[in-house]
């Protein structure tokens, strides 16, 4: 039976996977037209269950099943709907069909707590350049400064939110008593496909830093500028990047990424005279985490002094690593025990909607196995068993909280 179910989640996958800003692609960025019909598609699979659905007013899709009876808490199960450009079918998107497709699994059964399935609508910060608007406003940590922020054409948080039919007023942090808040996510990495794992409880979530510098030199032209005149500010750019990679080498549990770069005037025959780059910094400990942020620094302040640059720097997030809940973390594992799953735990590199919400509730997160360790990316894949084996530990996980619960 909950093969079938794991058969109908992927296929879902698949359905959304229509859903693009970019034909040929999975590209869906916050409230862009495409998430309409994300919407309208995840509302009927939701209301089909039994569900009442709602809307909230920054685009977060929330359905309810309730409680057998009245004024019971709330246990949330989700993640987002969102996507990085030219991404996979599965990130975030499976965390809200297994929550859809653990309702309609019940067959009606109502439990002493209700069932809340959300999809998110922004986790992964591409439009505006921060990650977790949706998420940040359902746990009331949405700061009314994010309003302002802009995307690439110029589009405010606010007015975007307003042409999708929503009022930016009226964001609030959702109601109610809750359990807890479960995220199924795939893992996108390696480890539970090295242990041979199909399951995997997070434990933590790693600490992370998000910045934008600014290199500044002199474009010049390329030709009749001799060397050791130039004020280039790419050389400068490039000696940081490698500069940050061979840090996060030399540091164990350290990660360090420069994935965006922008280069002006950017013609082949004119010296760089501006780059900006991204640097996305990560460690499950925070004191290393912050003492590389502070070595990077001062690393790139000392490239633009050696090379007569100007070096500038804004911090997009810091957010310090979360565990997850102890509670939460040994309902799963006596789950999975009893189902014959080692209870198998791992920390996430990547962020979550799980770190959000940890700081309104109790959270957890059940990782599946990324055949390859590959996600962010079209090769993004899950097994249809291990699909299986989520749905019924979190089945298993229901019970498990029905009697944890007094009387």
């Amino acid at each position: 039976m909950l093969g079938h179910w794991a058969q109908t989640v992927l296929e879902r996958c698949d359905q959304l996977a229509a859903c693009s800003e970019v034909p040929g692609q999975i590209t869906r960025t916050f409230l862009s037209a495409p998430m309409r019909e994300v919407h309208r598609q995840v509302r009927g699979w939701m209301e089909h269950a039994g569900m009442q659905v709602r809307l909230d007013a920054v685009g977060n899709l929330i359905g309810t099943y309730p409680a057998a009876i009245p004024e019971a808490p709330k246990l949330l199960i989700g993640s987002h709907l969102d996507s990085v450009p030219d991404a996979g079918r599965y990130d975030g998107v499976l965390g809200v069909l297994l929550g859809i497709a653990l309702v309609e699994a019940l067959a009606g059964q109502r439990l002493r707590f209700a069932l809340e399935v959300v999809g998110f609508s922004e986790e992964e910060g591409v439009r505006f350049g921060v990650p977790f608007l949706g998420s940040r406003a359902f746990a009331g940590n949405f700061e009314e400064k994010l309003l302002e922020l802009t995307d690439i054409a110029g589009v405010s948080v606010a007015q975007a939110i307003r042409d999708f039919g929503l009022n930016p007023a009226e964001i609030a942090p959702s109601e109610g008593d809750y359990l807890g808040y479960l995220e199924f996510h795939i893992e996108q990495g390696p480890q539970l496909e090295a242990e041979g794992l199909p399951l995997g409880i997070v434990e933590a979530i790693v600490g992370q830093s998000r910045l934008e510098f600014e290199f500044t030199g002199q474009a010049a032209h390329a030709g009749t500028t001799p060397m050791h005149l130039r004020r280039d500010a790419l050389a400068g750019a490039a000696q940081f990047v490698l500069d940050a990679e061979r840090l996060a080498r030399e540091t164990p549990g350290l990660v360090a990424t420069v994935g965006h770069m922008a280069v002006k005037p950017g013609a082949g025959n004119v010296i760089p005279g501006a780059v900006q780059l991204s640097l996305d910094l990560r460690h499950a400990r925070d004191a290393v985490r912050l003492e590389a942020l502070e070595r990077l620094g001062h690393t790139a302040r000392q490239i633009a002094h050696e090379r007569g640059l100007g070096v500038a720097v804004a911090a997009k997030l810091e957010q310090p690593a979360v565990p997850m809940d102890a509670w939460m973390q040994s309902q799963l594992a006596t789950a999975m025990q009893e189902l014959g799953y080692p209870p198998y735990k791992l920390q996430s590199g990547a962020g979550h909607d799980a770190m959000i919400l940890a700081q309104r509730m109790r959270s957890a997160m059940l990782f599946l196995r990324s055949p390859g360790g590959i996600s962010h990316n079209p090769q993004e894949a899950v097994l249809p068993e291990d699909v299986a084996a989520a749905l019924e530990v979190g089945l298993r996980f229901l019970e498990c909280l029905e009697r944890s619960l007094p009387g």
